[in-house]
C-alpha cells in the first residue's frame, strides 16, 4: 500500500465522506505510528551502530593500556634487575678490597719472605727432582724449595696435606699447600699462616662472566694471610662464582661451592714438618746418592786382601 504525505490527508479529509469514522480513525492511528515506529527503528539502529563502534574503541584503547602496562613492568623489572646486579658488583669489589689491604706485621714479614724465596727458586734453574723431572719444576718440588727457604729464614714453615671425605654436597679430595705456624708467647695461641702458590688459578672459571673476572683479576697469585682472612676470601669469592654460575644459566659444580673450597685449606689434615728438611742456600734438592756397578770394584780399598804367598810350581 502506497503511504500518503500528511498534506495530501489533511485535504483528503475536508472532501471525503466516510462512512464509518471509526475506520478512518484506526487507519489514521496506524499511519502516525507507523511513521513514528519508523524513524525511532532508524535512530535505534544508529544508536546501536554508535554504541558498538564506542564498544570496540574501548576495548582496544584497553588492550593497548594492557600492553603497555605489561611493556612498563618489564622495563621496571630490567631496571631493578641491572641495579641490583651493580650493586651486587661491587659490594663483592669492597669487601675484597678491604680484606686484602688489611695485613699484620707477621703476614707481611711472611709474605716477604715469601716472594724472596721464590724469586731465588726460579733463579736456580730447574726444582723438579722427581723420578720423572718435569721441565720447568713441579708444584710440588717448588713447595718443598719455598718450605725449605723459609725454615732456613727462621720460619716455621711445614707442607700440609689436606684430606676430606665425600658428603651428599660435597666429593671427597685432598690438598696440599704451605703454612706458617707461630707462637708469639707461652700464654697467647699459635697463629697459623697459610700460604697457596697458586691462589688465583683456584678460582678461575671458564667462561665466566666479566665481572667475575674482573674481581679475579684482584686477587694476588700467592696468597699468604691468616686462616680468618682466608675464611672471609673463600665467603666472597663462592657467593660470586654463584652469582656468575646463575646468570650464565650454568651448572655449579660441588668442587665451587663453598664447603668445598673451605675443606682445602680449612679440613683437618697432615702437617709434614719432617717431610721438608732444611736445605742449604742454592741446593734445589737432596744429594743424589752414588750408584755402585756391580761390574766395578775398587781396587785400591780391596788391595791389601787380593795380595797371597807365591806358591812355586814344581
Amino acid at each position: 500500500m502506497a503511504k500518503i504525505t500528511v498534506s495530501r490527508r489533511i485535504l483528503m479529509c475536508d472532501n471525503y465522506k466516510f462512512e464509518n469514522s471509526n475506520d478512518f480513525a484506526m487507519r489514521l492511528s496506524d499511519t502516525v505510528f507507523g511513521f513514528l515506529d519508523d524513524q525511532s527503528s532508524s535512530g535505534w539502529l544508529e544508536n546501536s551502530c554508535s554504541h558498538d563502534h564506542d564498544h570496540d574503541h574501548d576495548h582496544d584503547h584497553d588492550h593497548d593500556e594492557s600492553e603497555n602496562g605489561d611493556e612498563d613492568d618489564e622495563k621496571k623489572e630490567s631496571t631493578r634487575n641491572a641495579e641490583d646486579h651493580r650493586i651486587f658488583w661491587e659490594t663483592q669489589h669492597k669487601l675484597l678490597q678491604d680484606i686484602l689491604c688489611r695485613s699484620s706485621s707477621l703476614e707481611s714479614g711472611i709474605r716477604c719472605a715469601t716472594k724472596e724465596a721464590i724469586k731465588e727458586a726460579k733463579t736456580a734453574g730447574n726444582l723438579c727432582v722427581c723420578r720423572r723431572p718435569v721441565a720447568g719444576g713441579c708444584h710440588n718440588c717448588l713447595m718443598r724449595e719455598i718450605c725449605g727457604r723459609l725454615r732456613n729464614a727462621g720460619f716455621n714453615t711445614a707442607v700440609c696435606k689436606s684430606k676430606w671425605k665425600s658428603s651428599p654436597d660435597i666429593p671427597s679430595g685432598e690438598h696440599t699447600f704451605l703454612d706458617v705456624v707461630e707462637t708469639p708467647s707461652p700464654k697467647k695461641a699459635a697463629i697459623r699462616v697459610i700460604i697457596e702458590l697458586n691462589f688465583r688459578a683456584e678460582f678461575e672459571v671458564a667462561r665466566a662472566s666479566e665481572e667475575y673476572r674482573q674481581l679475579i683479576r684482584r686477587l694476588p697469585e700467592v696468597f699468604v694471610g691468616k686462616v680468618e682472612r682466608l675464611y672471609g676470601l673463600i665467603k666472597i669469592l663462592c657467593s660470586a662464582a654463584k652469582k656468575c654460575m646463575k646468570e650464565n644459566r650454568m651448572h655449579m659444580g660441588p668442587w665451587r661451592k663453598h664447603r668445598y673450597m673451605q675443606a682445602k685449606w680449612l679440613s683437618a689434615g697432615e702437617r709434614a714438618a719432617a717431610a721438608a728438611p732444611p736445605l742449604p742456600t742454592g741446593c734445589s734438592g737432596p744429594v743424589p746418592r752414588p750408584r755402585a756397578s756391580m761390574l766395578t770394584v775398587d781396587l785400591v780399598d780391596n788391595v791389601s786382601n787380593l795380595l797371597r804367598t807365591a806358591v812355586g810350581v814344581l
